[in-house]
């Protein structure tokens, strides 16, 4: 089945969130959540114009990387990060969003091959203060973006937030506003940065609307994960 129309209804939708925000279309990038689906449907979304890509599992992701790296895509890790996955992430991605201490930070920077370009990196923010979740807690991701920004190989790009599912669209928008204010100071103190990855399937147009310049988007573009999702990997 063809993904042209849903992915013809995100953009639809994106433009909309953007329209409403008075915002510019280009100021939001579209990340395709790809885990779980194969190779073949990742070329289909790449031939309608998709380059970005989220993995959330290493191991799955780089048969896909080498399988598709004729296509000059730009793939993301978008999960925690285990010290043991670290010389993968840094070998292999362009983006790692899921950095939440500065141990894993340092790895990355002594593993990124010198012939690639710098690591993108964003730090991750537990906005919600869920347990289960991995995430700096939020009055210490200024501490760890500036610790960050002072490593070689990698280049700090912002903030990334996977809050709790929200009841109402107000209490969604409050985690997101609460990012922003974070990612306002950080720019405060490094003007270059420029990414703010929050929103999902479900609720990326509040973030949208509160400043999100990234939105990982894997459901409402390939449909619903079969056997390869575990019971406690979120929704996107």
């Amino acid at each position: 089945m063809s993904i042209a129309p849903s992915f013809a209804a995100i953009e639809s939708r994106i433009a909309a969130a953007c329209t409403a925000a008075r915002r510019p279309r280009e100021s939001v990038m579209l990340l395709a959540v790809s885990k779980t689906k194969p190779a073949p449907v990742i070329a289909a979304a790449a031939a309608l114009g998709q380059h970005a890509f989220g993995e959330n599992y290493v191991q799955e992701a780089l048969p896909k990387i080498a399988e598709l790296a004729a296509l000059g895509l730009d793939w993301h890790h978008i999960g925690p990060i285990q010290s043991n996955k670290t010389a993968d992430i840094a070998q292999h991605f362009a983006w790692a969003h899921g950095v939440d201490r500065l141990k894993i930070a340092q790895r990355l920077a002594d593993q990124r091959p010198a012939h690639l370009p710098p690591l993108n990196v964003c730090v991750q923010v537990n906005v919600s203060g869920e347990a289960s979740k991995s995430g700096c807690a939020p009055q210490d991701a200024l501490p760890l973006c500036r610790a960050v920004a002072q490593l070689p190989r990698l280049r700090l790009r912002g903030l990334m937030a996977l809050p709790a599912p929200a009841a109402t669209d107000e209490d969604a928008r409050a985690s997101f506003r609460t990012m922003h204010s974070l990612f306002v100071a950080l720019r405060a103190e490094h003007a270059e940065l420029d990414t703010l990855s929050m929103g999902m399937s479900d609720d990326f147009e509040q973030a949208i609307a509160e400043g999100s310049t990234l939105i990982r988007v894997g459901t409402a573009l390939f449909g619903k994960r079969g056997a390869g999702k575990t019971a406690s990997e979120p929704a996107s």
